[in-house]
Order: structure tokens, then sequence, then C-alpha cells
């Protein structure tokens, strides 16, 4: 492969008319440039140049060289410009996973900030729930993901995955506003005993959450409806069909729903976002910028909602 350094050389050479001046303008001395030229003309194995006491005067084999290698040279310097801009963080693609809620209320802030600050970062989004995340995290196939945990739902990282906490949101529980505890600020779970509810499907984290906290309030709740949709959700609760359990990303003031805090110590979802070990540190660091002032911003119109720096 020819060496892109005589490569440079010898359009420097053919600039500027002379070894000497080319050594000067590129900090050789003349008799570097010459060896450079020399080696080159071994490799190609064609003369370059003629040479004389006074003078070298370039072959035509030498100008068509010349003229080709500028392109390579320019797109070769492109090359070290990106890499250039992949070490410092402003360029690269990233592979980032969220679970639907943060993708919806906190990503569309985060992306814009960041395609408007760094438009060479191509970021690859990938939606699924925090079970799926860390996997795909762990095997390398996302550099980093939005998860969430539950108080009362642990969620178990795989050993040299890293966590940065962003969100810490409180659980609500949304009624129809004609419901008697509509008008509280705060409702305790153990008096809601005889509700009908509304919650994810079973297995989920939502789900599980559900169950321990009614099981901390001594009983078992009757669950008629199961949806993975909070819209749905709402919808059902809005049209009288029972109670439901939502983190505070999970609610948007709707019409004909009140939203109140559910009161104890094991009543909040937080939000991480997960990095592989292997993923561009400078990068990262400007993803989670751009995502912690989404979540600055998301926060700033609910109570119920805490940064997590």
């Amino acid at each position: 492969m020819l060496n892109p350094v005589h490569l440079r050389t010898l359009t420097v050479v053919l600039r500027t008319g002379s070894f000497a001046d080319a050594g000067r303008r590129l900090g050789y001395t003349g008799s570097a440039v010459s060896q450079q030229i020399s080696a080159l003309e071994r490799q190609v194995r064609m003369p370059l140049f003629e040479r004389s006491a006074h003078a070298v005067r370039p072959t035509p084999a030498a100008e068509f060289i010349a003229a080709r290698a500028t392109s390579a040279l320019s797109t070769l310097q492109e090359l070290e410009d990106e890499i250039a801009a992949l070490h410092e963080g402003t360029a690269g693609r990233v592979r980032l996973g969220s679970f639907p809620t943060a993708a919806e209320r906190l990503l569309p802030i985060a992306l814009s900030e960041l395609a408007h600050a760094t438009p060479d970062i191509e970021v690859h989004l990938d939606e699924g729930e925090p079970s799926e995340l860390v996997g795909l995290v762990e095997a390398r196939e996302l550099d980093v993901a939005l998860v969430y945990r539950y108080d009362l739902v642990p969620l178990s990282l795989p050993r040299g995955l890293r966590a940065h906490r962003l969100l810490v949101e409180d659980l609500l529980v949304i009624m129809p506003v004609d419901h008697p505890a509509a008008e509280s600020d705060e409702v305790v779970m153990s008096t809601l005993a005889a509700e009908t509810w509304i919650t994810t499907r079973d297995g989920t984290a939502a789900a599980t959450m559900m169950q321990r906290l009614s099981g901390a309030a001594g009983f078992e709740p009757d669950i008629a409806h199961r949806s993975n949709d909070y819209d749905v959700i709402h919808g059902l609760v809005r049209a009288g069909l029972g109670l439901a359990v939502v983190p505070a990303l999970g609610h948007v003031p709707t019409e004909g729903i009140a939203a109140t805090r559910l009161s104890g110590p094991d009543t909040h979802r937080e939000v991480f976002l997960l990095r592989s070990p292997t993923s561009r540190r400078e990068t990262v660091t400007r993803i989670v910028a751009a995502l912690e002032h989404a979540c600055e911003t998301v926060a700033a119109g609910s109570a119920a909602l805490t940064t997590g720096r």
C-alpha cells in the first residue's frame, strides 16, 4: 500500500518546485524529502523526477500520481478529522434504548437539543422494557439505555454496567374527578382496598409493584383491566371503570381525571441512564447533559418529578 506521507510529500514538491522548498513547507530537511521520494519511486517502480545538480523536474508519472493522490489525501484527511470528532464525542453513531414513556416524554427534548448542538452524532433508537434493554446493553447491542426501577421491584444490573440516575418519580393514583379522594393531596393505599383496579399486563414491573403495594396495605387488588398503554389506562379511568397507580411520567393531565400522590416510603420510580463500559465516554457525557436538561424541563411542570442529580 502506498505511504500517504510520501504521497503528500510528492504533491508538495510538485507545488513548490524543489525538494528544499518542500522540506521547509513540511518541516523536513531537503535530504529527508529526497529519501521519501526515492522510497516512493522504489514502490511504484518508476522514476518520478529527473534530477540535476541544481533542479529536479517531475516526470509524467509523478504528475499523474500527484493528481490522483490529491483526492485520496483529501479523503484521508476527512477520515482523520472524523476520528478526531469521534474521540471528542462530537460525531459518531450511538445506539440508544428507551422504555416507551421516556421515549415519549424525555427523548423529543433531549434528542432535539443533541441534534442542534452536535449534528454529527447519529442516534439510533430502540424501544423496550428494562428487562430487555439491560440484556442488550450487556451484549453491547446498545451503547446506552434509559431504564427504570420501582422501589418495590429492584432491577438487577450485570457487573460492569454503569448507571446514572436522572429522575425520581412519585407514584400517583389516578381516578375520576368525582371520586371522594380526588381533592386530596395524598392518599394511603390501605384506604383504597375496596376499589376496582386497572394495571399493566401480568409479569410486568408495574403489575408486580401493584401487587406488592396492595399486599403491604393488607389486601388483594380487584384487577378488572390490564393494558401497557397509559393512554388506554387513562381512558378506562376516565370512563369510571377503575383506579390506577401510575408513575408521574406516565400521567399527563387529562380532563375528567384527578391525580393524587400515593403516600408511603416505597412509592417512587427512578429513571436511570445505563451505559456499556465500551461506549464512548465523551459522547455519553453529551447525551447525559441533554437528558438532564430534558428531565429539568419536564420536572419544572410537575411537583411529582424530581431530578436525580
